[in-house]
């Protein structure tokens, strides 16, 4: 492994543990209080002390959170194909799209709730809803970007619309796919989150009501700890999975 490489996987780590020590230096040198703004060894102090409490919301986020992503992976490849193999769809559906994806998701929350009740339907559909719009852009660009010689090709050699799209459209977009994927997998974190702050007895936003009235600050970041390395780790797999179906398309633009 070169040394750039090595460089490359440690910086991450380097700037982590140098925030976090400017972090803990600063609380301790002001004298904050915990219950304004904790340090890092406070809040490792209650991830500690509330180690089960924290692993039982999380799960639960985790779960829920999938739930959602994989609904939104199913309904953002179909309108991404739709949408990126027709002109037609495109001019009438994306702009639509583009002004639902506009709208404050956490806004539909209390909608949800009256529609399935106080529970896992409205974060489910939170995050399904904030996280399917990247996949289907994504999608359909991949499919759009496809050079016309080449379907002008194709076709000339007996290929059907249909074979040029699911044959040569669909691996072409792959790259864009999984690119969607890091993204919305962050975002759908993010919408389980906060339906469960308004909508729920469970999960990590429940756990950051429940931590704040109680004044439990230290809890209360520990939560969002936990959310922030399940979305980073989540983004890592996609990462990793790319690496291993795609690498033609990094090899490709490396040699560019």
């Amino acid at each position: 492994m070169s040394k750039n490489k090595q460089l490359e996987r440690l910086a991450p780590w380097v700037l982590l543990v140098a925030l976090l020590v400017l972090w803990e230096a600063i609380c301790r040198g002001l004298a904050i209080s915990e219950f304004i703004f904790p340090s890092p060894s406070r809040i490792w102090e209650q991830m500690v002390e509330y180690r089960s409490i924290i692993v039982q919301h999380s799960w639960r986020t985790f779960w829920v959170t999938l739930a959602g992503f994989g609904l939104a992976i199913a309904v953002g490849v179909l309108l991404g194909f739709i949408v990126g193999s027709s002109r037609l769809a495109y001019a009438a559906m994306y702009p639509l799209m583009t002004a639902f994806n506009a709208l404050p998701k956490a806004a539909f929350v209390p909608i949800l709730v009256v529609w399935f009740g106080i529970g896992i339907g409205p974060a489910i559909l939170t995050a399904f809803l904030i996280s399917f719009f990247p996949i289907t852009v994504n999608i359909a660009t991949g499919l759009a970007t496809l050079e016309p010689e080449l379907e002008d090709v194709l076709r000339v050699l007996g290929a059907r619309r249909w074979d040029v799209l699911v044959k040569v459209g669909l691996p072409r977009s792959m790259p864009y796919f999984f690119a969607s994927l890091k993204v919305a997998i962050t975002l759908a974190f993010v919408g389980t989150t906060v339906s469960e702050m308004q909508a729920s007895n469970e999960g990590i936003g429940y756990l950051l009501v429940s931590a704040g009235s109680a004044m439990q600050m230290g809890l209360a970041f520990a939560g969002l700890v936990a959310v922030g390395v399940m979305a980073m780790l989540m983004y890592e797999f996609f990462s990793w999975i790319e690496k291993r179906t795609t690498g033609w398309a990094h090899r490709g633009s490396q040699s560019v």
